[in-house]
Order: structure tokens, then sequence, then C-alpha cells
């Protein structure tokens, strides 16, 4: 049969209702899917879906992971970003896979430049779990395919196509117009905040059971390690500072440190919100009215006032007016309390158009504050969570936050650090050299510090296993480290810095210095000044890029 009649003809897919003419509809539709290798129900899913969408015409992209490299990186970024729909296979597994995290926000922030594509479609492969954050943020207001046994293939092969075949071709935005009734943002779903000791002051005694890694630490989480910063941060939540900057390279603990922060804020008595603009989808950042409407619904839910954005909003005002006057008036003005306000992943709007005029309407909140202490901008704080150096994106210094304020600045664990958290999980590197070769491993690099301590007590393995297979592709860091290498992908001129890095040349600018440590792929305090990160990044690396 040629690929035009396969095209054409859906006999061969189990319980599918569409007619010849409709399988001719999207005859060049790219489709890539998600998933993680080597887990029963994944693979049984992933090899159904791939012969059953390849007949029905079409394309295809599964990452095989043959043979990984920066080619392969390259291919991973294109085929996420160019597909039309990108399908994650979520399970209790995958859901701990770092590259599928990746691989969903990939899409997800294509998706947000090129006006709703790749189409995100996810399938729940025998599970119906919570999903950990980030992936969170952005699968959980997407209905999802749900299978459970083979008995669902046909259902969800179905289902799977008539979605694919409804996808309409990218359209510019729709002009939003705002009314009574509105909303940008979907209502969230109820969250069961853990209060009073949910932070526990006294060291525990190990060893302790274990935990999933990745993502933000719980609140309750006995395997957190306080660092200086915390303090800090504690101290100016408790002073309620006027904005308070939280900076630190990619899974250093920022999002964990602000969880703690506003828990503090809870426990003063102030009222508390807390906006991920990862969440943040392409309608919401499309034009900075959108934006400001969401931003107001994302507060006027978890505040839980009685008049939406949309209800007071008079375009005649325009956007920075509307949305100043929301928070003074219906915000600001009805609270018994002062406001603490968390924002993550700021990063997103460095790159949006408007991004320089929200953060200057930011920085005049905190003017105002300082001009008339007993205002209405006396009540709230800001609290900012960020990687990438403010400077390269707002040109004008004068109308940025980010120069002003309280700035805390999170580092690597401490050798002292790594010390405690060894012995929270028992103690599994037996002695002061062992833990001199773990740390000359793996730095004090948050996320690799517990996922190496995690893996020794969960696989019963020593120091020369963990040393053995730290930086190879399929190792227990093979995930996070294949995602690193996907990110350089995207910019070939970085990757081409981190080679000259690699043979001891410094950075050639301090543009790339600030853009690789906020990345957190290098360390060091100037551009003459610089190492990688770790030795298990240098070697995988260096193996793959020299």
């Amino acid at each position: 049969m040629s690929k035009e009649e396969q095209a054409s003809d859906t006999s061969g897919f189990p319980g599918s209702e569409a007619s010849s003419s409709d399988s001719k509809a999207k005859p060049h539709l790219r489709v890539a899917l998600v998933y993680r290798r080597d887990v029963a129900a994944d693979e049984h899913v992933l090899k159904t879906l791939e012969t059953e969408l390849t007949n029905l015409g079409f394309a295809v992209w599964i990452d095989k992971g043959v043979l990984f490299g920066i080619e392969w990186a390259k291919e991973v970024e294109q085929q996420i970003r160019t597909a039309h729909a990108v399908i994650p296979l979520i399970s209790t597994t995958s859901v701990c896979s770092e590259m599928v995290a990746f691989e969903i926000e990939n899409a997800h922030e294509s998706s947000q430049r090129q006006q709703g594509r790749p189409k995100l479609i996810p399938i729940r492969v025998k599970s119906d779990a919570p999903l950990p954050e980030p992936i969170a943020g952005i699968l959980d207001p997407i209905q999802a395919l749900v299978w459970n046994s083979p008995m669902d293939d046909a259902r969800v092969l179905s289902e799977l196509v008539q979605i694919l075949r409804d996808i309409a071709p990218a359209q510019p935005p729709v002009r939003v117009v705002p009314g009574k009734g509105l909303r940008l943002v979907p209502r969230p779903t109820a969250v069961v905040r853990i209060l009073g000791t949910a932070v526990k002051p006294a060291a525990p005694s190990g060893p302790l059971p274990l935990e999933t890694i990745g993502g933000a630490v719980p609140l309750n989480s006995e395997f957190y390690i306080k660092r200086p910063v915390d303090a800090e941060l504690r101290n100016a939540v408790s002073r309620y500072d006027s904005i308070i900057l939280l900076k630190g390279g990619r899974q250093i603990g920022k999002t964990s440190l602000l969880a703690r922060g506003l828990q503090t804020a809870r426990e003063r008595g102030a009222k508390v919100a807390l906006t991920d603009f990862q969440k943040f989808n392409a309608v919401n950042l499309e034009s900075v009215g959108n934006f400001y409407l969401s931003l107001a619904e994302s507060l006027a839910d978890q505040l839980d006032l009685q008049t939406m954005p949309g209800d007071t909003w008079d375009e005649r005002r325009g956007p920075n007016i509307n949305f100043e006057r929301f928070i003074r008036r219906e915000v600001l003005a009805g609270l018994n309390a002062p406001l603490v306000w968390g924002l993550d992943e700021v990063d997103r709007l460095f790159l949006c158009p408007f991004g320089s005029e929200v953060f200057g309407l930011f920085r005049s909140w905190h003017n105002e504050r300082a001009l008339d202490p007993s205002g209405p901008w006396a009540g709230l704080t800001l609290a900012i969570a960020y990687a990438t150096e403010a400077h390269l994106f707002i040109t004008d210094m004068n109308q940025s936050p980010f120069n002003i304020g309280t700035r805390l600045v999170l580092e690597d664990f401490s050798r002292a650090n790594v010390t405690e958290l060894n012995r929270r999980y028992g103690n599994p590197l037996k002695d002061e050299q062992q833990l001199d070769r773990f740390v000359q491993l793996v730095g004090g690099h948050p996320f690799l510090v517990r996922r190496g301590l995690h893996e020794i007590k969960s696989r019963e393995i020593d120091i020369a296993a963990v040393e053995a297979e730290a930086d190879q592709d399929e190792g227990m860091f093979g995930d996070h480290l294949r995602r690193i290498l996907v990110l350089l992908a995207k910019d070939a001129a970085l990757t081409d810095i981190v080679r000259g890095l690699l043979r001891g040349e410094d950075c050639p600018t301090p543009e790339s210095f600030y853009r690789l440590r906020s990345a957190g792929v290098i360390v060091g305090n100037s551009q003459t000044d610089v190492q990688i990160r770790c030795q298990v990044y240098a070697a995988f690396l260096k193996r793959h890029l020299l």
C-alpha cells in the first residue's frame, strides 16, 4: 500500500470511526511523542501510537536516544519546536524524568511564541496522581487522555486522532475585550497547605524515608537544607520589605526557598499569593493588557476577592492604570493584613516586549511606598525569583526593580551542607574520604548532591559506582545532563564558548558569562574567573563537545 493509500485508509485503526476523507485533512501533520524509556506500560502505548499514527499518514517523531551528542540535542529541540502536536506519556515513572519535563517545558515555551503550536496532548498512563512542578503548571489545565490497560488502545487512539484532526492552523491572536465574567486564567484547583509546624526547627535524626527527587522540595520535607540565605529571607519577610529579590542559577533551589519565605509570611499573619509565570500561556502573554488581566485574576482567585478584574476594567484608562487601580482599590484596600506576593520564573518576562513596562510599574510602587510610608503600597511586599541578569534585557535601570530592594543570592551547598544531607540519608558516604570524593565529583550542586545520595542509598551502591557512571549518558544523572546539552544546542555561539571554556579559555564577553552562569552551567565571579560548574558537567560536556 502506498503512503497516500495508507493516509486515507482507517480500516487498520481499531475503534476508529473516521471517514477516508477525514484522514486526508492533515496529510503532513508532525507529531512528537515524549516518553520515559524502559517502562513497560509506556513502551506499549508508545509503540501502539507510533504504528497507528504512522499508518494514518502522520509524521511521527520519537527520541530513540541511540547516539547522544550535540547533533542529537539539536534534533530534539528542533523536533519539539516544529511539531504540530507534542504528546507526552505521563506515568508515575515518566514524571520523575527531568528530560521528559524539559521536553514538555520546551513545547510549552514554543507554543507561547508560535500562536499555540505545538499543541500539548498529554496521555495519563496508569496514573491519576497529582503532577509535580513544573509540569503540573503546564499540564493541569489541559484535559488529558487516559490509558489504563491495552483494552483502552482503541478508545485512546480514536480520541487522539480526533484531537489531531481538529488542530487548526496557527492564527493571529484574538484581541481580548475585558468584560464582566472574563477569565484568562483557569480557576485554580484547591491546594492543601501545610501550616504551623511544616518547617521544623530541629535537625531530624536519620536515616529518613526517601522522597522523590525533582522540583521544589516540599515544605514538610526533612531533606531540605537551610543555607544562610534562608535566614536573610526570613528577616526580609518579617520586616515586610518592599521588594525582595531571590537570584540564583538553574536548579539551585529558588522555588523551594521562595515557598519557605511565603510560609514565614503566613505564620506572621500576612496574606500570601504566589504567581508562577511558567503557568502563563500564549493568551496571557499576548499583550500587556492580557498580562495584567491574568496577573490580577491570579491575585483575585488566591485572595478570594468578590470582584474579578474584568468586572471593573475600563480600556479607556490604559493597561497600567487599570492594573494599578485594581491592586490599590480591590486588593490592598480590602485586606486587613500585609500582602506578600511571590513572583516565580520572572525570567519569562525579560523576553516579552512589554517586560520593561511591567518592571517599571513595580519600581514605581516601591518609590511611592518610600515617599508615602502610610499609603496603600506600604502593605505590599513583592518577592521576585529569577535567574537571568536583568541588565541584559532592561536598558533603563532607573525603571528596574532589580537594582533596589533586598537582594538575596543563592549559592551552591557548602561542604557542611553536603555532610548534613548525607547524615539525613543515613550516612551512605561512610567517611570523610568518601565525602571528599563525592564533593569533588558534583561540587555543591543541590540537585546533583541530593540525586547522588538518593541513588547511593536506594540502590545500595558505593562511591566508586557513582564515579563510574556519573557522567554517562544513561547514568544516574543522564536525564539532567542531556537536558543541558539540549539547552546549549539552542545557541550555537554559546556552545562554542563552552567548548572554549573546556579548553581552558575565558568567557569572551560579560553577556556570555552571565548567560551561562544563569543557566547553571558555570560558576565564577567574572568572565576571567570562571569554571564549569562541577566535574560531572566537565566530563560529560568534553565527551560531547570536544
